[in-house]
């Protein structure tokens, strides 16, 4: 017997040494690839004008991306049912005015629902830009704020209620007196209020209030979480139109990670962000799958089956069939501000692969005389490049950092001329 259980550890160390190899760390193992043409309509004709993308183009990327990866969101709701609470002129040390605004989705305010934390520069006299991002932990820990009412968290079929040393935990990744100073405002929510994060999670969030009578699951055109935390963005800038204190008009949406390819998802169905910021995004986001670099598709699908949509599986570990990849998604947010950043120790979400596909969508910028990228060589630790496509790699780990918020705050002023 215990022979058995060694050869059975045996075995599994060798199974994971083996998977691990499979995983690509070296440029020099890269496969040759080709990437589909951008600005090339899938029955060959060129694409040569800014008219012909916006008509034509871009719709037919976005049909593919909306079918092969994400999948169909619903319509926006007619109404935005909402109720704005903890309204405070001085908070944050009297730096900031702050509200908490609650989104509701189900009917009757029954069901899922999303708290949208607001904070604004307390002296602003006329409204101000505001940076939407999604958050990983629920609100109160975006700031040292006691206004803001602790929430619960979930782990995994339940939530649990948070700690009181929970609140402001996440604070350095949020750099909020940064982004105020700046004159801006910031808008979070946890992405966990629309759908929890993990197998089976889909109960608990806002996907069934969508599924037709017999259905209980979706189908593989139909969205998956990703689409529904992206949806859910649209549904929280549907109610910053309607803030008298923000102008909509530049409204930057920002994620991190799996919340990074949430924002370019978002900001590609969604052209009221003015500008989208994918931090570290990686494979399914802004990194090209056709490199096989660190984590690829197959390992999403496997890992995260409910964040895409069905058919995305029948790319596992082909993704040269792919008749799109990062490069295109990215280009669906042109001509607007696009921000991608990677970390140097952050191997598994390819940093080349994420400078690669910014540097190739640029293309989709030149189309509206807007500069892109600018060039095909990797920039060093530290040196952004780029001018409304742009791009950095900084020091570091997985993680967003108070380097990257400067140089977002950078970006948004340059875009939005302040």
């Amino acid at each position: 017997m215990r022979r058995s259980i060694g050869w059975l550890l045996l075995s599994a160390c060798a199974l994971l040494r083996a998977q691990q190899a499979e995983v690509i760390y070296d440029e020099a193992k890269v496969p040759k690839y080709t990437l589909p043409e951008l600005l090339k309509m899938r029955d060959g004709k060129k694409v040569a004008d800014a008219k012909a993308w916006g008509n034509a183009r871009r719709p037919e990327i976005l049909a593919l991306y909306e079918s092969e990866v994400f999948g169909k969101s619903p319509a926006k709701p007619a109404k935005l049912d909402y109720e704005v609470t903890l309204a405070d002129k001085a908070a944050l040390g009297g730096t900031a005015q702050r509200k908490l605004v609650t989104i509701y989705f189900g009917e009757a305010r029954k069901g899922p629902k999303m708290d949208l934390l607001v904070y604004l520069p307390a002296a602003a006299s006329k409204p101000v830009p505001v940076i939407l991002a999604l958050s990983f932990a629920p609100v109160h820990t975006i700031a040292n704020d006691p206004g803001v009412p602790l929430a619960d968290v979930w782990v995994k079929d339940k939530k649990q209620p948070s700690l009181e040393k929970s609140r402001g935990s996440a604070a350095a990744q949020w750099q909020v007196e940064k982004i105020l100073a700046a004159g801006y405002g910031l808008a979070v929510f946890c992405y966990d209020d629309v759908e929890p994060d993990f197998v089976g999670g889909m109960k608990h969030g806002i996907r069934p209030l969508f599924l037709k009578p017999g259905q209980s699951e979706p189908a593989a055109e139909e969205w998956g979480a990703i689409a529904a935390w992206a949806w859910a963005s649209s549904r929280a800038m549907d109610y910053l139109e309607k803030d008298k204190g923000i102008d909509s008009t530049r409204v930057a949406l920002m994620g991190h990670s799996r919340l990074g390819k949430t924002a370019l998802w978002a900001g590609a169905r969604d052209q009221r962000f003015s500008i989208v910021i994918s931090n570290e995004s990686g494979e399914g986001g802004a990194a090209i799958s056709r490199r096989d670099y660190g984590e690829r598709t197959k390992d999403l699908n496997s890992h995260f089956p409910h964040w895409f949509d069905g058919n995305f599986k029948k790319y596992n570990e082909r993704e040269d069939e792919m008749p799109f990849d990062a490069h295109m998604l990215l280009a669906l947010i042109a001509p607007r501000g696009l921000y991608v950043a990677s970390a140097e120790l952050d191997r598994h979400s390819d940093p080349r692969g994420e400078f690669l596909a910014a540097a190739h969508a640029s293309a989709a910028w030149q189309l509206f005389a807007r500069k892109g990228i600018g060039t095909m060589e990797m920039p060093g630790l530290h040196e952004p490049v780029g001018e409304h496509v742009r791009y950095h790699i900084r020091a570091g780990k997985h993680d967003v950092t108070a380097y990257d918020w400067e140089q977002y705050l950078k970006f948004a002023a340059s875009e939005w001329g302040r």
